[in-house]
């Protein structure tokens, strides 16, 4: 509900509308060319910003002379007359900018409002303009240094732009959580949780037919536990993800992930462990001497193309490990055949350097960091989300297609002969 001063505000710019549409008025402004010269010497932009600040002050006394007529003449029907001036400001760019404006009131006293002031003293939204200088790196403390247009502005102080930055951040986050995703077609789903600012932050991404990668959704969570997950994934599916449709599902090889992917996309659904963490996790078990040789075997490992090659070198290294450390053995057999998923469907190498691991959102996350920076302190609410959405905001607008996405049409090919019918995932789906 409009508050009675916006509807008189309102009132009033229809009225100066009006009066500029029916009377066809004409403003002229005069500038000494001293004046001119001398704002020249500061720029070009010095003088487009004086010479604008004279034509407000222009057009509020036009509207003045439309109201009360001219000065020192006698009008007995006259209603309004001229009250001086007070200090006032315009809305230029977030920037409130001190001006002069004239006041009229009526004969019984009353204040009449101009239509021109309010429409200067409205001025353009600031919240886009305050997150995208934000995501380059200004903070809200520099912000007003950084952006201040006239020496005398005002109203860029560090709460008033965090005020705009959060309001901006919330409706971004609101937009990509809320984004439909029923025309998007998938040939590959990415899921990671990435510990954030004593968070576990899980990101959904999403690889297209077509190679182009989206941003699907975030999840903010104490730890990746199965109920997270699983919110993430029922919110994919509400907003229109067919989890019925032919696609590879990249985890970061957490259980509760593996789960709910197996909940929702069904048990037979082809699900690829990440190799950067199972590599990762085999050497945290290691010393500094054992990781390099492990490492190397690892890597030579994964290199292979044909899936059974794969597979024996890495029944091999397990068996060493099983002599070496028992742990590290056992951390690289669990799982270890989801991890050659892409092996086993025969995806083209340079697509497969790809889809092999979640990097591409680790990659998001070191984006995340950088406009991150700034952030001295984190509080309770929504502030990991809001930060950590405009992030993956800014790096969705760099990303390129995948590596070798004209080889997707091959490996949509291999799901289809592996996978069971659609029409038997759904059936599967509604049984559990």
């Amino acid at each position: 509900m409009k508050k009675p001063y916006q509807i008189e505000a309102q009132r009033a710019v229809r009225q100066l509308e009006a009066m500029a549409a029916e009377e066809n008025l004409a403003v002229q402004m005069v500038l000494p060319m001293a004046e001119m010269v001398g704002w020249l010497r500061q720029g070009v932009g010095a003088l487009i910003r004086q010479a604008g600040l004279r034509v407000m002050e222009l057009l509020m006394e036009e509207e003045v002379r439309e109201r009360v007529g001219e000065r020192s003449q006698p009008q007995p029907e006259r209603t309004a007359n001229r009250w001086g001036k007070e200090r006032g400001f315009c809305m230029v760019m977030g920037q409130k900018v001190p001006i002069d404006r004239p006041r009229v009131r009526t004969t019984d006293d009353q204040e009449v409002r101009l239509g021109s002031y309010d429409m200067f003293h409205r001025g353009e939204p600031l919240t886009e303009t305050v997150w995208e200088k934000l995501m380059l790196g200004l903070s809200t403390r520099t912000y007003g240094r950084a952006v201040r247009e006239f020496a005398e502005a005002y109203g860029l102080e560090k709460s008033a732009i965090s005020e705009h930055f959060i309001e901006a951040s919330r409706e971004k986050l609101a937009e990509m959580m809320e984004r439909r995703l029923d025309k998007l077609r998938l040939c590959a789903l990415l899921i990671d949780a990435t510990p954030f600012a004593g968070q576990q932050m899980v990101v959904a991404l999403g690889v297209s037919q077509d190679g182009r990668k989206t941003i699907l959704g975030i999840r903010q969570g104490a730890t990746e536990n199965a109920t997270v997950v699983g919110e993430l994934l029922g919110d994919l599916m509400n907003r229109g993800l067919d989890f019925a449709e032919l696609r590879l599902y990249v985890l970061d090889g957490g259980k509760a992930l593996h789960a709910a992917v197996k909940k929702y996309a069904g048990a037979s659904a082809p699900i690829q462990r990440c190799q950067v963490h199972k590599r990762r996790n085999v050497l945290d078990h290691l010393t500094d001497e054992q990781k390099p040789l492990v490492a190397k075997k690892l890597n030579a490992a994964y290199a292979l193309e044909d899936y059974n090659a794969a597979k024996q070198a890495l029944d091999a290294l397990h068996r060493e490990l099983m002599d070496l450390n028992p742990s590290a053995a056992r951390s690289l057999g669990e799982g270890l055949e989801e991890t050659l998923t892409v092996h086993r469907l025969h995806v083209p190498l340079r697509l497969r350097k790809t889809l092999a691991s979640t990097n591409v959102i680790e990659s998001a996350f070191a984006i995340v960091e950088r406009v991150c920076a700034n952030v001295k302190r984190w509080h309770a609410g929504d502030q990991r989300e809001r930060w950590v959405g405009s992030g993956l905001l800014v790096a969705e607008k760099q990303f390129r297609r995948v590596q070798g996405h004209k080889q997707i049409p091959i490996l949509l090919r291999e799901l289809e002969a592996l996978l069971p019918s659609k029409s038997e995932v759904v059936k599967r789906r509604k049984a559990s």
